[in-house]
This record gives C-alpha cells, sequence and structure tokens, in this order.
C-alpha cells in the first residue's frame, strides 16, 4: 500500500511540480494539495496523510501557525517543512514548533524525493547545509532540560522509555517495530503519549533531550 502525502504550499505551480515529482515513486500517494491553514486542517482530517509537506511562507498566513494547529491537534503527525529560507532563526522556530524536518526548495528534485523517502520511514530529515547549526542549537537546549531526567521520565511506561531510547538512536518506526517486536501502528501511538507528556513537539527536541539525558540504546 503507497504512503500518502499533503503537499501545503500557496503556489499551485510548486504544488504541481511536487506532486509530479513524488508520482515518479509508486509507493508515495499524494492525497491532497491546500493553500492555507484551512484548507491543510480539513484535508489533514479527511486522509490523515503519513507526511505532510509545509512551506513556512503561505500568503497571509504563517506556515508555522499551520503547523502548530496540525500538531495542537495531533503531536504524533509528521510534517517536514519546505521553504527557501535557510535563516537559522526560521529553523530553530519550525523545529520548536514541531517541525519533523527542514528541507530546502533549492534542492535538486532526486534529492528532494531521496530525502522525503527517509521522511515517510520515519527519519527526521534536515538539508545538509542546516544540520550542523540545528545540531548546536538544541544541543544547548538539551543541556539544561537534561538535567530534570529522572523526574520526567518517571512519566514514562517501561514501554514508552525503550521507544524513547530508539529514537535517540535516530531509529525510523519501521525499524523501532522491528527491535521491539510490537507493530508500527503501536509505535507512533508510544510517540504520541512520550512526547506528550515530556511537552516536546517533536521526535527531533526529542532524541537531542534523551541523548544528552544519556538514553541512547546500548552498543551491543
Amino acid at each position: 500500500m503507497p504512503q500518502t502525502m499533503l503537499i501545503v504550499d500557496d503556489h499551485p505551480l510548486f504544488r504541481r511540480g511536487v506532486a509530479q515529482l513524488l508520482a515518479m515513486d509508486p509507493q508515495i500517494q499524494v492525497v491532497g494539495e491546500a493553500a492555507d491553514l484551512a484548507g491543510a486542517l480539513a484535508l489533514t482530517r479527511q486522509h490523515e496523510p503519513d507526511l505532510i509537506l509545509l512551506d513556512l511562507n503561505l500568503k497571509g498566513e504563517s506556515g508555522l501557525d499551520v503547523l502548530a494547529a496540525l500538531k495542537d491537534e495531533d503531536p504524533s503527525r509528521r510534517v517536514v517543512m519546505l521553504t527557501v529560507s535557510d535563516a537559522p532563526d526560521d529553523l530553530m522556530q519550525a523545529i520548536r514548533a514541531g517541525a519533523d524536518g527542514y528541507l530546502l526548495k533549492d534542492m535538486e528534485p532526486e534529492d528532494l524525493l531521496a530525502r522525503l523517502r527517509e521522511a515517510l520511514t520515519g527519519k527526521t530529515v534536515i538539508s545538509d547545509a542546516l544540520a550542523g547549526r540545528l545540531a548546536a542549537a538544541l544541543r544547548a537546549e538539551a543541556q539544561d532540560a537534561s538535567r530534570k531526567a529522572e523526574r520526567d521520565l518517571e512519566q514514562l511506561t517501561e514501554r514508552e522509555r525503550a521507544v524513547l531510547r530508539c529514537v535517540a538512536d535516530g531509529q525510523s518506526n519501521k525499524l523501532i517495530a522491528r527491535t521491539l517486536s510490537i507493530t508500527e501502528g503501536t509505535v507512533k501511538v508510544h510517540v504520541k503519549h512520550l512526547l506528550k507528556k515530556l511537552n516536546f513537539r517533536s521526535r527531533v527536541e526529542a532524541a537531542v533531550w534523551a541523548t544528552e539525558a544519556g538514553l541512547r540504546q546500548p552498543s551491543p
């Protein structure tokens, strides 16, 4: 069964181009296109796509507002920003608002398709030019948060802690399911719960925090 995607961008020509690019992969199905918050919410509620591709700047609206609304309804929804902005502030605001990835529109089409395939497996995707900046900023924030690790972790079940360790290790949902001998659907539920309990909006924040707290899977 193909994995589903929703494209949210206020430029019809760009939406069509991305849809045509995604159509090259028979394992990806675009279930809708939206240009604003209302359309994005309506189509997401209707289809609950596996991945939402969202522009940072929409006509008359902020993509961050759309992102926040999508995540407020369901933190487990996976949203990747696709934008022209390589500004560190925009990147950090998107991650803090819950983005599961941040890609630049000037990527080669083949590279963009490859990264979106990775995102559909549950991986976090960040444009190479921005990855270093993001890691440094999140690590600094996580160092303070890690001091509260013991108290915060008490909110999690044993299974949720195991899932969090896998997330910190960079595992996709599919790999986590295989590691813990559970279904991908169950993994998604656990991720949703642990993000809510620990007050994180994205796997990116949770992964960096858990790594700083020493929760990565032990080496074999």
